[in-house]
């Protein structure tokens, strides 16, 4: 993530009127952050995760996978390579569809590392939504091979080889592990 010039108090309301950028910008403590451009191994994590998690989750309703969502709630405005709400929790407008804006904290924020990106900006931004109601942070790092996972009021967890990937208790029919997760990169 890149810091952008950013007028000086820069509120958030001023920052959701900016068109759109290309990768995502994100809003924290003031000051606009552009992430960076997915590379190959991101991409290909975030392309086969996603679809995963909704497998399970979409079918029994129980909850569902949104890729590069802008998050705005407690002053930030944030854009997780994958959120991941609840059934329930998904905001739906007058007629029954999901809302464009979420105003409110994912249950599972996950993050793929890039090899540019700072991971202790984004290790701030998943602790901010444990503090925000988050049940679950994941950062995937594809170059190091593990995931690091994040639950409210527990020591972080390194992930790696065989083992099981915490999900969220709704989603208790995907099993995943950190050797599944990592396979994906392969052609083979």
């Amino acid at each position: 993530m890149s810091l952008l010039q950013a007028p000086p108090q820069l509120s958030l309301a001023d920052f959701l009127q900016l068109p759109e950028t290309k990768p995502a910008s994100e809003y924290i403590d003031g000051q606009i952050y552009q992430k960076p451009i997915p590379k190959g191994k991101h991409s290909a994590i975030q392309t086969f995760l996603a679809p995963a998690i909704n497998q399970v989750g979409i079918p029994k309703h129980t909850a569902r996978a949104f890729t590069e969502l802008r998050c705005t709630f407690a002053g930030r405005s944030i854009v997780p390579d994958i959120s991941v709400f609840s059934w329930q929790r998904i905001p739906i407008d007058a007629n029954g569809e999901i809302e464009n804006t979420f105003e409110i904290a994912p249950d599972w924020t996950i993050e793929i590392l890039s090899p540019e990106q700072s991971s202790t900006r984004v290790i701030n931004n998943i602790l901010f939504c444990l503090n925000h109601g988050t049940e679950l942070g994941s950062l995937i790092d594809p170059q190091e091979r593990l995931v690091i996972t994040f639950q409210p009021g527990k020591q972080p967890e390194s992930k790696q080889n065989q083992d099981i990937l915490p999900v969220l208790s709704s989603l208790g029919g995907l099993k995943l592990s950190v050797q599944d997760l990592f396979s994906w990169l392969s052609l083979n």
